[in-house]
């Protein structure tokens, strides 16, 4: 069963972002989408100072079954990227809330992030593609 951290918004693109004690926005694509996807093989991630807005295009993430697109929830500037995944993309697997992240924003708007959905509304969503 995939897991729905309550502390985060959800895109209905199946990203997450988590405001950050400092005002930046981290974001990660959700449990249920690396289960969805199986093994991670390859991730490509916005360049730093990278311009993006809420719902664009911010990178690529491959698995042995298929290729998504990965989508900013919220507008910004990206200000850090998970080098680790680089070299270990399977910790998008292992642990997409904690190490698995992909890059942090510092959001034009944080406002933009009541716009997401909450982790039930997002389980909800979840559960309509299952069916």
């Amino acid at each position: 069963m995939a897991d729905f951290p309550d502390e985060l918004k959800y895109a209905k693109t199946h990203e997450w972002a988590r405001l950050e004690d400092d005002g930046t926005v981290t974001v990660g694509i959700t449990d249920h989408a690396q289960d969805a996807l199986g093994d991670v093989v390859f991730v490509e991630l916005p360049e730093l100072d990278t311009k993006l807005p809420a719902g664009g295009d911010a990178g690529v993430v491959e698995s042995v079954k298929a290729a998504s697109d990965i989508y900013s929830p919220v507008s910004g500037t990206v200000i850090e990227v998970n080098q680790a995944l680089e070299d270990a993309p399977e910790k998008v697997n292992e642990s997409p809330f904690i190490d698995g992240w992909f890059f942090k924003v510092a959001p034009d708007d944080t406002a933009e992030l009541e716009a997401l959905l909450s982790a039930l509304d997002y389980q909800k969503v979840c559960e309509q593609e299952s069916h």
